[in-house]
């Protein structure tokens, strides 16, 4: 399914503050398994698959892009899916756009707490949720591991690794990044614009890759995770209405709303070629029209 269904990502040339800039647009991939999303559930989905699962289990906030990806995913593969849900009290709220949808796809919930949620990654919560659904293949928070790595090296292609030496990209979980990076020429420098406050996603790449053509600001994150800020949905708006290009409030519209400001600052010399990732996510959208 994966091999068959991805169009050619369409790249699309706008101006930018003066600045000529190249939006390469994973929104445009597949209708439904969004953006960057598609490719870190590639090789997961193939390795699942060929290990005999018909059952996804992972993990995510109310708003995760890869929670309603994955409910596709598993709906096309005819799965089942489960998620653990970060917030407890989300259980007794009406789903947002993000969960409905992810429901109607067949996906199940279960809603934790903050500090249950935290242990998502340690090997005794993982054997407890493996033994609690032991028909499972678990997937980490945001699809990011080794075959998701392996994926996104596929966003870039031959032309994106001759032509550009600045390539930016809106950072969740560090899957998509690490795989630009792993995919890049040492004279690339890969720019990271965090969702989240925090350095702690700088630490985590450290870990995932060796290489250093890059860095992660969380300088335009908007206080953190979708959260916003009233100049952030007016510049939405803004380019949306000039570019005709979808955003949302969580990624890639804080990703375009911070290089605005830095190039607006100088911080970019004449020479830079610039490539823009549109990481898709577009389901967690709600933006209200000026």
């Amino acid at each position: 399914m994966f091999n068959t269904i991805a169009q050619e990502i369409p790249l699309q040339r706008i101006d930018f503050y003066g600045r000529e800039l190249w939006i390469k647009r994973l929104d445009l991939v597949h209708p439904h398994i969004s953006g960057n999303k598609f490719y870190k559930l590639k090789y997961n989905f193939l390795a699942a698959q060929a290990q005999g699962y018909q059952h996804v289990l992972t993990f995510g906030g109310a708003y995760s892009n890869h929670i309603a990806a994955t409910a596709f995913a598993a709906q096309l593969f005819g799965w089942k899916s489960t998620a653990i849900i970060r917030g407890e009290e989300l259980a007794e709220r009406p789903y947002n756009s993000t969960l409905a949808l992810a429901h109607e796809m067949g996906m199940q919930f279960r809603f934790v707490s903050r500090e249950m949620y935290r242990q998502k990654n340690h090997p005794e919560f993982l054997q407890f949720l493996q033994h609690e659904y032991p028909d499972a293949y678990i997937l980490p928070e945001g699809g990011t591991n080794a075959f998701a790595i392996q994926g996104c090296q596929e966003i870039l292609n031959a032309d994106d690794l001759h032509q550009f030496n600045l390539i930016c990209c809106a950072v969740g979980t560090g899957g998509t990044l690490t795989g630009l990076i792993e995919a890049s020429h040492p004279n690339q420098q890969i720019l990271g614009f965090s969702a989240l406050k925090g350095d702690f996603l700088t630490q985590e790449l450290q870990q995932l890759t060796s290489k250093k053509n890059w860095q992660i600001t969380d300088e335009f994150c908007c206080g953190g995770y979708a959260k916003t800020t009233p100049e952030l949905l007016a510049f939405i708006r803004a380019f949306e209405k000039e570019h005709a290009i979808p955003l949302e409030q969580i990624y890639t519209g804080k990703m375009l709303f911070g290089l605005s400001h830095m190039i607006q600052r100088g911080e970019f010399n004449t020479g830079e070629h610039i490539l823009i990732i549109h990481s898709g996510g577009l389901q967690g959208r709600h933006i209200a029209p000026a």
